[in-house]
C-alpha cells in the first residue's frame, strides 16, 4: 500500500532544513544536516534529506556550493523561513530547551562534561571594551557560572563558526539546571523567560514575560535587542531589571531537589534565585497544583550588561553545547 503524499509535511521538513542552513556561518552537507534534523526529533535519511535539498535548489530557496561542500541557504530562502506559518515557529524555543537539556552531561561530583552555552558575537574593536564592562556582571554573581570560552573569526564554539570581523563569547546557559536535575532524576518544565525586578538587593517580581511554548526565539535575545534590561544598575545600586527565567518542578521532589542545590552550589555554579514551596507563588508567581516554582538567573545578563552601555552584539542565545573544562574562568 503506497503512503499519501503530504504536502505539509514536505513542507515542514523544507522549512527546517532552511532554518538549520540559516543557523549555520558555512555551508552545510546532507550528512550534517540529517543529523541535526534527528537532534529536533524528525529523523530522516541523508538521501531523503538530499531529494528535499533538490527540490529546494530548484526553487531557489538553497544554492550547491561544490559538490562536496554542501549548500547554503539564499536571500529567498530566508524569505520563505521568515514569512513561514506561525504554526510551524511556534515552541521551537520549548524544543531546544528540551534538546540541550537532554544534550547536557556535566557530572557534579567530576565538574566535567557537556554544557549548554549561549554564543555572542562582538566586533574584534570593541570585545576588550565589552569584557570589562561585563566583570562586574560575573562577579556579582548574576551568572550561572563565571566560566567563559573566546574564538577568533573562523573558529568553532560548539558547532558554531565564529563569521569573519568577530569574537565569539560562549557564556553557560541556564539550562545547565534542566539538564542537571533531569540526568538526577528531576523533571523540569520551562514556563517563560523574562525581565525581573530587582529591589534592595532582592528578587521581587517579573514585570515582563514571553511563554517558551510560544516563542521561537529565546526572550533573553529580545528583551537585550529591546533595551529593557538594567543589570549594571542593580550591580553598581541594588535596584533595577535583570534577566530571569521561571520553570516548575514536582512538589514531591523537593528533598532532592534541595540536596541537588546544595551540591550545585558547593562547586561554584550559581543562577538559582528562588526555590517556593509546594503550590506557593514565587516573586508574585502563580504555580500549578503540586508543583513548586523555581527562578534562575538568564544566562546573557553580563551581555546584557554591554549592550546597555552601547556595544553592539549578535546573541545566539540557547544555541550548542561544550565542554566545561574547555571554558576558562572569567578573572
Amino acid at each position: 500500500m503506497h503512503r499519501s503524499f503530504n504536502v505539509e509535511n514536505v513542507e515542514r521538513k523544507g522549512l527546517l532544513i532552511l532554518k538549520i542552513l540559516s543557523e549555520s556561518q558555512i555551508p552545510l552537507g546532507a550528512r550534517i544536516i540529517a543529523g541535526r534534523m534527528k537532534d529536533s526529533g524528525l529523523d530522516l535519511s541523508e538521501r531523503t534529506v538530499r531529494y528535499h535539498l533538490k527540490l529546494m535548489d530548484h526553487k531557489g530557496l538553497t544554492r550547491l556550493i561544490g559538490r562536496r561542500d554542501g549548500r547554503i541557504i539564499t536571500n529567498h530562502g530566508k524569505d520563505e523561513l521568515s514569512n513561514a506559518r506561525v504554526n510551524d515557529k511556534v515552541s521551537l524555543c520549548s524544543s531546544r530547551i528540551d534538546m540541550l537539556a537532554f544534550k547536557t552531561t556535566f557530572d557534579l561530583s567530576k565538574q566535567r562534561g557537556m554544557v549548554p552555552v549561549n554564543i555572542s558575537l562582538f566586533t574584534k574593536d570593541r570585545f576588550e571594551e565589552a569584557l570589562k564592562a561585563m566583570k562586574p556582571a560575573f562577579q556579582n554573581k548574576m551568572v550561572v557560572s563565571d566560566r567563559i570560552a573566546i574564538a577568533q573569526n573562523g573558529e568553532k564554539m560548539g558547532d558554531v563558526t565564529v563569521p569573519d570581523g568577530k569574537v565569539g563569547l560562549a557564556t553557560v546557559c541556564s539550562i545547565l539546571i534542566n539538564g542537571i536535575f533531569l540526568k538526577n532524576g528531576v523533571p523540569i518544565d520551562s514556563k517563560f523567560g523574562g525581565i525581573l525586578q530587582v529591589k534592595n538587593g532582592a528578587p521581587l517580581r517579573f514585570v515582563e514575560l514571553i511563554q517558551y511554548a510560544g516563542s521561537s526565539l529565546d526572550p533573553s535575545e529580545i528583551f537585550i535587542r529591546g533595551k529593557m534590561t538594567s543589570v549594571k544598575q542593580v550591580v553598581e545600586k541594588g535596584e533595577g531589571n535583570i534577566l530571569a527565567n521561571f520553570r516548575e518542578i514536582p512538589s514531591v521532589s523537593m528533598a532532592h531537589v534541595t540536596e541537588l542545590i546544595e551540591n550545585i552550589r558547593s562547586i561554584g555554579l550559581g543562577g538559582i534565585i528562588a526555590v517556593g514551596g509546594s503550590g506557593n507563588p514565587v516573586c508574585e508567581t502563580v504555580v500549578g497544583l503540586n508543583k513548586a516554582g523555581m527562578i534562575l538567573m538568564g544566562g546573557l545578563n553580563p551581555v546584557a550588561c554591554a549592550h546597555e552601555q552601547g556595544i553592539d552584539v549578535d546573541n545566539l542565545a540557547m544555541t550548542t553545547v561544550m565542554e566545561f573544562q574547555d571554558m576558562q574562568n572569567i578573572s
